[in-house]
């Protein structure tokens, strides 16, 4: 089951036409992938600054099919598709009611803040994480 959050596509968030700005979706997305690791109990500051580990984005793989507008509410459904050693495989889906408006396709991968390399998921970190656990299914 993904981890679901719906979020309205707000004034500052749309060009002068009143459709979405896509810059904005990433910050949105953020906002929601935060989320998400606060819903099984680990915040982002914990992480970052007690544990001193990071969290950076190694690739983006983004489909825009359909654009928002100023006052739609987007519902963010993100599939973890596989926790790795230290690397977590994403796919948000991204509607405003029926319609799909985008889907993303994100790697992110644990680092240390103090050497900068791949670290391996803590065990609670994972368990977290692999409560949304949804592999992709086989062609």
């Amino acid at each position: 089951m993904p981890f679901t959050l719906s979020k309205p596509l707000r004034f500052g968030d749309c060009d002068l036409t009143g459709i979405a700005y896509h810059p904005a979706y990433l910050s949105m997305l953020v906002d929601v992938n935060e989320a998400m690791f606060a819903s099984f109990g680990i915040t982002w500051k914990e992480i970052m600054f007690e544990r001193k580990l990071g969290l950076p984005t190694l690739s983006m793989n983004i489909l825009f099919t359909k654009p928002a507008v100023y006052g739609d509410v987007l519902t963010f459904n993100v599939h973890v598709r596989n926790v790795g050693r230290s690397s977590l495989d994403l796919e948000t889906v991204v509607t405003v009611g029926p319609d799909v408006i985008w889907t993303i396709r994100q790697k992110i991968v644990l680092t240390s803040l103090e050497n900068h390399k791949s670290t391996p998921w803590p065990d609670d970190i994972r368990a977290g994480l692999e409560r949304y656990l949804e592999p992709v299914a086989a062609e």
